[in-house]
């Protein structure tokens, strides 16, 4: 079929009379499916069965220095622990605190400390006429909110294949006192799948921010996330942690992380790492704000791992079970898209998502369609700041949580949808 944007007007009614009864059969099948949110498939949390047993009431409960687990102490984590989110961080085990079940829990605490308490000694954010962040897009929107909810000034930067658009990224921060911080995914990013070429990093790491407290938050959420099992379809980013420090900006970058997909969303690990400046003034507050996080698990974690062989050998039964729900949405969209000139999407190599672009002010209305057929996705404009896609055009696909065949089913009525906005569309300037 030759593209929509080509067709006579003529055409596209007859396409869009029989596009609308294949919707209408559509609806009829009852279709209940999620393609929401990035969740883990109920197979993929049964690979962590082992893990509930990795400790018994028989073991001693002691990390490897002899602490108990058990009791008060050890605000920064256990030895093994650290070791073990070093490894996974691409980090000194020197450079990590060891903290509770979710990433984003650290990074919401680290943006709130700086509006009550300042970055290491400069003024608190709150005291502040303005405070804005970068905001590379379309990006992760629990990021957007933490900022939002602060009232920062969100500004959206273009991503590409590379990486955030580097350019307008140097612009504010080397120019603009109150740019305090930017936002970014750096591997298999949220929800492209892009990762940060390493001119890119470097890029970062030669930052000469006009702000004295401005920091890179490096949220490295996917760093073990492969689809694929062959070293040339897996990303590899450069260390930001050693880049900072080689430029001279030891203290510029948080980098987070945790096993939330990787065990149990409720039941791992996170970590950050940084300088041991910016280490020493996380842990000033966490000493007011706990005694400590849960050590046992932080242990169960390294009992049913091992170590990082562990962890990857674990990682690529996640990969067995999601690469078939990739390669399903990604052969319908090459299939029934292909060619027509209405959408683009990405194809990353590890990750949680794709990416889809429709044509410009299409994306709300695909995604309603979708839900009144039995297909809920994320809301469009979700991946910009303040839930506004200035395009209306990209649209998030989480394919995890299905099963293959659901994910073929969703994505059928997907792209059905896709064609019928488009055609409606392309019509009115007909």
């Amino acid at each position: 079929m030759k593209a929509y944007k080509e067709m006579t007007r003529e055409e596209l009614l007859t396409l869009k009379a029989e596009l609308e009864k294949a919707y209408e059969d559509a609806k009829g099948k009852g279709l209940k499916l999620d393609m929401s949110r990035g969740k883990p498939s109920p197979a993929q949390l049964d690979l962590s069965k082992g893990f509930l047993d990795a400790l018994s009431s028989e073991d001693t409960l002691k990390a490897q220095d002899g602490t108990d687990t058990r009791n008060y102490g050890v605000l920064d984590g256990i030895p093994e622990a650290k070791e073990l989110m070093a490894e996974i961080m691409d980090v000194s085990p020197e450079s990590v605190i060891v903290c509770g079940n979710a990433s984003l829990n650290i990074m919401y605490d680290t943006v709130a400390r700086s509006f009550t308490h300042g970055v290491n000694g400069n003024t608190p954010w709150c005291k502040l006429d303005k405070v804005k962040f970068l905001c590379p897009a379309p990006g992760y929107d629990r990021h957007f909110r933490i900022t939002e909810f602060f009232g920062v000034e969100m500004i959206t930067v273009p991503m590409s294949p590379e990486g955030p658009d580097m350019d307008m990224v140097e612009k504010y921060v080397n120019n603009d006192e109150s740019v305090k911080g930017i936002w970014c995914v750096p591997k298999y990013s949220n929800p492209q799948g892009y990762s940060y070429s390493d001119a890119t990093v470097k890029r970062f790491a030669a930052l000469k921010p006009a702000a004295k407290d401005f920091r890179i938050f490096w949220d490295n959420a996917y760093a073990i996330h492969h689809l694929y099992e062959e070293s040339d379809r897996q990303d590899n980013i450069l260390n930001i942690l050693d880049e900072c420090a080689k430029c001279g900006n030891p203290n510029m970058v948080y980098e987070f992380a945790s096993t939330s997909k990787v065990t149990y969303a409720g039941g791992g690990i996170s970590a950050v790492a940084s300088s041991p400046e910016n280490l020493a003034w996380i842990k000033k507050s966490m000493t007011v704000q706990t005694i400590g996080y849960d050590k046992v698990n932080q242990l169960r974690h390294v009992k049913f791992f091992k170590n990082f062989d562990g962890v990857k050998k674990h990682m690529m039964k996640h990969a067995e079970s999601m690469r078939p729900k990739f390669l399903a949405v990604e052969g319908v969209l090459e299939k029934e898209l292909g060619g027509l000139g209405i959408g683009t999407w990405t194809n990353p190599n590890g990750g949680y998502f794709i990416s889809f672009d429709s044509l410009p002010g299409c994306a709300k209305q695909i995604v309603a369609k979708c839900k009144e057929a039995g297909v809920v996705l994320t809301g469009a404009g979700a991946t910009f700041p303040y839930g506004k896609d200035p395009e209306d055009s990209n649209i998030r696909i989480a394919p995890s949580f299905p099963s293959p065949e659901e994910m073929a089913q969703a994505t059928d009525l997907f792209v059905l949808c896709v064609k019928l906005v488009s055609v409606e569309k392309i019509l009115e300037s007909k």
